[in-house]
């Protein structure tokens, strides 16, 4: 079977293309209520997408090249939607409201509103700015050195954002690694993005280039059907070109610690993303225990890790997964 393309990935795919200098195609692009309330609010920043054979066509409008939104822009119920936008739209001199369902307006917004006020954005929303409505006045930005509190592919991604059109670099510290998908994608599209452990440099005044993307398979849908083939007796599944970024497959080790029959065949790269096909069978699981530092590699899918484990023989353990309370 095949999963649909990568959620975190369609999302910056819009996005940065969005940026871009022409036009980009993106295929097996996943038409999900999130991803398309991405797409909503970029149209209505004045850039043009087409639906196309499965995919979409983006006329990218330039670094210098959005509009301001004559209306609130509806995130809907993303989460990325609102943080990426909202580090997007810092570097530009336009005035712009994110809102979004009840669920996103409960969402803390501070950690994302505060390094982009380090830089001069105004960013200002409900309860002392850490709830949306978030009310955006960017521009004018100044490239800062940042170490995120908290592990976080959003707000990493948003100050990155900003930092194209900050002037001077803007350094991102991250405590542990997440997921890289938006220095992946820069640096494929010509970005000035430098990458060391655990620090993140991007350098402006550099043009991102169109591109042509093959959204990898998500690996948080395959792993719904990748536990549930470990965990029915005598089933064998094998889920074809899901992307295996290493910031993204942390389950991958915890159930291999648990006993789980899990192998990777045909691995190769698409657009700097590794991609594979992955084979399951039926096992003989036993108890886990999940420590902090690898919360960020699996967060999205310790949901279904948990059927995992209660399936298990013994006890399992995780620790260190507050993130999951504001998720």
């Amino acid at each position: 079977m095949a999963v649909p393309g990568d959620k975190s990935i369609s999302h910056r795919a819009v996005m940065l293309a969005a940026l871009a200098q022409g036009s980009s195609r993106v295929s097996q692009f996943l038409f999900g209520a999130d991803t398309l309330a991405t797409v909503d609010c970029i149209r209505r920043l004045g850039v043009e997408v087409q639906v196309e054979e499965g995919g979409l066509r983006i006329e990218g409008r330039g670094l210098e090249g959005l509009s301001e939104a004559e209306d609130v822009l509806d995130c809907g119920n993303s989460g990325t939607t609102m943080r990426l936008l909202a580090g997007l739209l810092a570097g530009f001199p336009h005035f712009t409201v994110l809102s979004g369902d009840g669920s996103l307006r409960s969402r803390p917004m501070r950690r994302v509103a505060e390094p982009l006020r380090l830089m001069g954005a105004r960013v200002d929303g409900r309860e002392q700015g850490t709830r949306a409505p978030l009310a955006i006045r960017g521009g004018g930005l100044q490239g800062i050195d940042y170490r995120l509190p908290v592990a976080s592919a959003q707000v990493k991604s948003a100050l990155l954002l900003a930092g194209l059109r900050a002037r001077g670099e803007t350094v991102v510290r991250e405590p542990l690694p997440s997921r890289d998908h938006t220095e992946r994608m820069l640096a494929a599209m010509g970005a000035g993005i430098s990458l060391e452990r655990g620090r993140i440099t991007i350098t402006p005044g550099f043009r991102l280039r169109p591109m042509d993307l093959r959204v990898p398979g998500d690996f948080s849908s395959a792993a719904f059907w990748l536990v549930a083939a470990t965990v029915v007796p005598g089933s064998q599944l094998g889920v074809r070109g899901v992307g295996v970024n290493p910031t993204r497959t942390g389950l991958l080790a915890v159930l291999d610690r648990m006993g789980a029959e899990i192998r990777l065949h045909q691995r190769r790269q698409v657009q700097g993303e590794p991609v594979a096909d992955l084979v399951a069978g039926s096992s003989r699981l036993r108890a886990a225990r999940v420590e902090a530092p690898e919360i960020p590699g699996l967060i999205d899918e310790l949901p279904v890790l948990a059927v995992a484990m209660a399936l298990a023989e013994g006890t399992s353990e995780v620790r260190g997964a507050s993130e999951l309370r504001v998720k």
